[in-house]
Formats: C-alpha cells, structure tokens, sequence
C-alpha cells in the first residue's frame, strides 16, 4: 500500500496537524468548496463543514460557527476497527484510507467519536478528509488553508517548534472535540464556543437558515433541546450507518451460537437417540451462520468484496477477527452435524465440547466488536459481551424449543430447554436493567441515547416489543411450561423471546447511533 511521501527535517518525522481559529472564521464556506472541487467530493457528503449554531434569545442572539472534519487522530480508532487496513495511518500523522481496499462495512463511521467518515455515493466506499496527502507530499497546503479569506485554518508541523502552528498552540489557549474517547485528536480550535464542539450542547430547533425542519424530524430532534444552550442554525446530515440488518444478524447468530453452546447440556442431561440434541443444533448452528453471513454481505457498500475480510484481515479489528470465529464456528458445526448424521458416537462426543467454547466466541464477539466502536458511547457497557452470550442461549433455547413440536423430544431435554429459557431471559431483564436504569452513564452522550431507547425516539420498540415481548410474556410461559408441561407453551415463550430480542436489539443499535457526534 502506497504511504505517500514520508516528510522528513533531517532525521525527524513530520507530525501534522491542523488549527482553526473559530474568532477569525466568518462561514464563508469556501473550505467546504475548495475541498469538494479538490477531491470532488459528491453531493450531500463532506469532508468538511461549518455547523452554525446560536445562542441566546431575540434580539440577544450571536452565531458562531465550527469548521468540523476528521482530526487524524493519534490514537485513531477507525484505524484499529478497520478490518482490511483501508484506513491506515502515515508516518507523518496523516490518517489516510485506501478506496480500492475498503469493504464499506462502515465500522469506521460508527468508531470516529467526530462523524468525520461517509460512504461515497459514487465509490461506495468510505472517504473523509485526508489532509489533502497529495498536496503535501509535494510541499503545498490543504487547499482548505490556501482559500480560507481570514486565515482562520493553519496547518503544520507539532514536532517543529519553530513552525506557525506550534508556536499558536503554545501561545493561545486551545480545545479538541471529544477529548474524552482519548484519541488525541489534532486538530485545535482557538476560541470556540463549547455548544459549537460539543453537539450534545446543541438543540435541533426548528428551522435552518432557509429552511423549516418537518414536525416528525423536530420531534426527533426534540430530546435534544431538554438542556441545549445553543441551537443549530446550520448542519449537514449523518445518517446512522447500521439499521435492521445489523439487528437481524444479531438474531440470526444468536441463535447459531446459542444451539451450539445447548448441544452440550441437552445430550449430557437428555435422554440419547433424540436429533434434539445433535442433529436440529447442528442444523440450526449451520442455518444461522448461513444467514448471519447473508446479513453481513447484504450490509456492506461493496459485497462483491466481502472475501477481502479473509485475504486482507487486520488482526486488531473485531470485525476481523469476528469473520475468522463464523469460519471457525461453522467447521465445528458441520463436523458435529455430519458425525451426528452418519452415526459416528465417538467423533460426536469429542466435537461436542468444542461446540461450547465455539458458540460462546460466536456468540461474544459481537460485544468487543460493538465496543470497538468507540463513536458510540451506549455500545461502551461493560456488560455487553456478557448480554451477547445469555441473548445468544436465549435464542437458542428458543429456537429448540420451536423446532421440538416437530421432532422427539425426551422430557429431559425440553426440561433443560425451559430453564435455560427461563432463566436467561431473567438475566437478561436484570442486564437490561443494570444498563438502562442501575449504572451511572459515564458520558452525556451515552445519557441521551440511553433515554432516546428507554423513554423517546425508540420507546415503543424497546417496552413493547422488548420487554413485554421479549422479557414478561416468555417469562410468563416459561414458568407455566416448568409447573404444567406442554410443548405448545415452551414453544410459544420461545417464539416470543426470539421476537421480544430482535425488537430490543434493533432499538439497542439504532439508540446508540441517535446521538449526533458533530
């Protein structure tokens, strides 16, 4: 992969980095133009920006605006979450990425703390501000600093402490957006305002500078303004990357690993020669990787090159590594299954317990993966890989449950079926709880998207179909089916807890993107 040029003084490596003077910023807007005719950039997308906002009540009102865009972060978390390297990180601090090479997984949009990715329209990949690398392997300036008419963008190098931009920093007071996610972030604002660096200070309103915002985008936009100080006047879009097929890939693999991890315990505590203990979880497991890479190819911007997640893997992704697990789940499963099929007892039981720790990676790798998103603070709980494996025996004592009415089922096993049932969907009422309502959210961005799940914008999904779905109805049939018996019940709670977890979890996912990170 082709770095650029490494810019060098002597033996001294370059460490560029931008300073934007919001006092002297006018939001003109000719950084926006100047960016988009440099790398044509389509319409609708940005790689950067000038978000206005105001403060105050008529006539005691002021504007003030922030030039926003990717911060070529230090620690940079898109380039760790990336899963084939199409982001990467120069020697100069330069934080680049390669569009031959990206997926369009969009796992980088949802790792960036400061909305600096999108998907190009026309590429289908994702693009953001690249410091304009091209100008400055051959010496020149961003063209953003090149047009700016008040010489509010300064670009240059930290590590020379004779450059402009050090001896700035050094001397006016400056501020990052979202110092918090620890990435180090280097671009530094000289006098702005905190509502123009920090969205969560920001209300929607309802209107823009030539143009009034529809009743349904201003209600969604109203959780917001409960504690705003400042409301936006200006603003380009951010449409959540992740929707309902990430929900349903959690489902689907839910109920893959959940089988797997019941194969263990259904053929020690049941009663042998039922295919409800070998052949229907293997079928099952096979079924809902199957469907869970479906899922995964139908969500990428380029599916044609979905194999690059297994030629180009970056080790530190979870994404990556998570497609290794689906490999690795999928060849144990169907070892088991095709030993179940022809009959061959001492293979089965010696994959029957490396289906266990199988279904447990498959099942808790989405947690470290949705924690690798470091943009989204609701996806930081350290109760997430824990909740990933008790949804995933949910869904899988579910799915057996169901699929019992159809096959032999020993009472041992549909027993075994009704606690795991029972009691892990209590497990999960009590993480749901602890979550949402129990521990201290440690970030305000985390705060509102919590309530825009439990209380606002995803409300209905998360208390009808979530709860009194997913948690009191199974929980119900559950424990008539432990005191009475009867298939048809044990069916029905897990018919309900399957529909209860999708609910919860396509609110869970789309309440952690709610919250505008710019």
């Amino acid at each position: 992969m082709e770095l650029g040029l490494l810019v060098r003084q002597g033996a001294r490596v370059t460490r560029f980095a931008f300073a934007i003077d919001q006092r002297s910023c006018i939001g003109c807007h000719a950084c926006t133009v100047a960016c988009k005719e440099e790398h044509g950039v389509e319409l609708g997308v940005f790689r950067t920006w000038v978000k206005y906002i105001e403060q105050g009540e008529f006539p005691d009102t002021r504007r003030f605006f922030s030039v926003l865009r990717c911060n070529h972060c230090e620690e940079a978390p898109c380039v760790t979450a990336c899963p084939v390297t199409a982001l990467f990180k120069r020697e100069d601090g330069i934080v680049d990425f390669d569009s031959e090479r990206c997926i369009g997984c969009k796992m980088c949009m949802n790792a960036c703390p400061y909305d600096a990715l999108y998907i190009d329209p026309k590429t289908h990949t994702a693009a953001k501000c690249n410091f304009c690398a091209h100008r400055v392997d051959v010496g020149l300036k961003p063209s953003c600093e090149v047009v700016c008419p008040t010489d509010a963008i300064l670009s240059g190098d930290l590590d020379d402490p004779d450059s402009e931009i050090t001896r700035l920093i050094n001397t006016e007071a400056t501020q990052v957006r979202a110092p918090e996610h620890g990435t180090k972030p280097k671009v530094f604002y000289i006098g702005a305002q905190e509502a123009a660096l920090n969205p969560t200070l920001v209300g929607g309103g309802d209107a823009f500078l030539m143009s009034e915002v529809p009743p349904t985008q201003a209600e969604k936009l109203a959780p917001l303004t409960a504690t705003a100080t400042a409301r936006a006047m200006g603003d380009v879009a951010h449409p959540a990357p992740w929707g309902w097929r990430v929900s349903s890939y959690f489902l689907s693999k839910g109920v893959a690993a959940g089988a797997m991890m019941l194969a263990a315990l259904l053929l020690v505590v049941g009663a042998h020669g039922s295919h409800l203990a070998d052949i229907v979880p293997g079928v099952l497991a096979l079924a809902g990787i199957a469907l869970t890479g479906v899922f995964l190819v139908a969500d990428l911007k380029q599916p044609k090159r979905f194999y690059y997640l297994f030629i180009y893997p970056q080790w530190r992704s979870a994404l990556s590594i998570g497609s290794q697990i689906i490999n690795l789940a999928g060849a144990v499963a169907t070892a088991f299954l095709v030993a179940s099929i022809v009959g061959a007892d001492g293979v089965r039981e010696a994959l029957l317990w490396p289906m266990v720790p199988a279904g447990i990676m498959l099942a808790g790798y989405t947690g470290f993966l949705f924690n690798q998103c470091e943009g989204r603070d609701l996806w930081q709980s350290p109760l997430l890989v824990s909740h990933t494996v008790i949804n995933a025996l949910i869904a899988g004592a579910g799915s057996l449950g169901i699929v019992a009415l159809f096959v032999h089922a020993p009472a041992g096993d549909m027993h075994a079926l009704g606690w795991t049932l029972t009691l892990g969907v209590g497990a999960s009422a009590v993480i749901i709880v602890l979550d949402h309502f129990g521990l201290r959210h440690l970030t305000r961005q985390a705060e509102i998207a919590s309530r825009n799940l439990w209380r606002d914008r995803f409300a209905k999904r998360f208390w009808l179909g979530g709860v009194v779905t997913g948690v009191l109805l199974p929980t119900c049939l559950g424990v008539i089916y432990l005191a009475a018996g009867g298939g048809l019940v044990l069916a029905l709670a897990g018919l309900f807890a399957l529909v209860g977890l999708w609910f919860y979890e396509d609110a869970w996912v789309r309440a952690g993107q709610s919250v505008p990170l710019s």
